[in-house]
């Protein structure tokens, strides 16, 4: 009678330890589902960064923009060409740089330099004068100027030189003048503002403003 209710004792244990283990069992199905579910969020998650991590790279500096700024250059330093061979009497010429190499790597970086080219060779923007740098600037900002106006379908209508001749000699400023009546048929008007009184037969209508103790006049010519 004792063996027996030590062997049901010991059952009645048992019992006790498979039911805990068929409990544990349970709860290891549960999670290995939610690990399953877990597992498949990671990889939609992982994927989802992997598509925003393209978009980043496609819409960064060395994405999209400048894939268009590359495609729009060929464009932009023809018309500058043309327009700062009047300028400079056929001495001067642009080009625009998109790749650098690297100093540290052998790899090209991502960059937009201009180079420019004159009688002494070709030289960093930085390395020209005033004059020639703004010769430059004029060819340049017109030229997309243009481009951006043509892309959007419409038509220039104003252009405005702010003193652009004091940094000029007397060649230049002429070369100057020729570059505005190249373009002139371009533009429905062109305001050239400047403090030099000899340029002011160069142009047919005019708006001299002077200054008097009362106050600035102004004179339509």
């Amino acid at each position: 009678q004792r063996d027996l209710l030590d062997m049901q004792e010991k059952e009645n244990q048992l019992r006790m330890e498979v039911g805990a283990a068929q409990q544990k069992v349970l709860v290891l199905d549960d999670l290995k589902d939610r690990r399953a579910s877990l597992d498949a969020d990671r990889e939609a998650l992982a994927k989802k960064i992997g598509q925003f991590k393209q978009l980043e790279t496609a819409f960064g500096k060395d994405g999209v923009p400048a894939l268009l700024i590359e495609q729009a250059l060929p464009t932009i330093e023809t018309r500058a060409n043309d327009i700062l061979d009047r300028l400079s009497g056929g001495e001067m010429s642009i080009s625009f740089e998109t790749q650098r190499e690297l100093k540290t790597r052998d790899n090209l970086k991502e960059t937009l330099d201009i180079q420019i080219r004159d009688r002494a060779g070709v030289r960093d923007y930085e390395m020209f004068s005033g004059g020639e740098a703004f010769r430059v600037n004029f060819a340049i900002r017109l030229a997309l100027s243009e481009m951006l106006a043509q892309r959007a379908g419409a038509r220039l209508q104003t252009l405005v030189i702010d003193e652009g001749f004091g940094s000029q000699d007397e060649i230049g400023r002429q070369r100057l003048l020729e570059a505005i009546n190249l373009v002139k048929a371009d533009f429905a008007k062109i305001l050239v503002i400047t403090h030099i009184d000899e340029l002011k037969d160069a142009f047919q209508a005019r708006i001299e403003v002077e200054k008097t103790e009362k106050g600035s006049v102004v004179r339509v010519v």
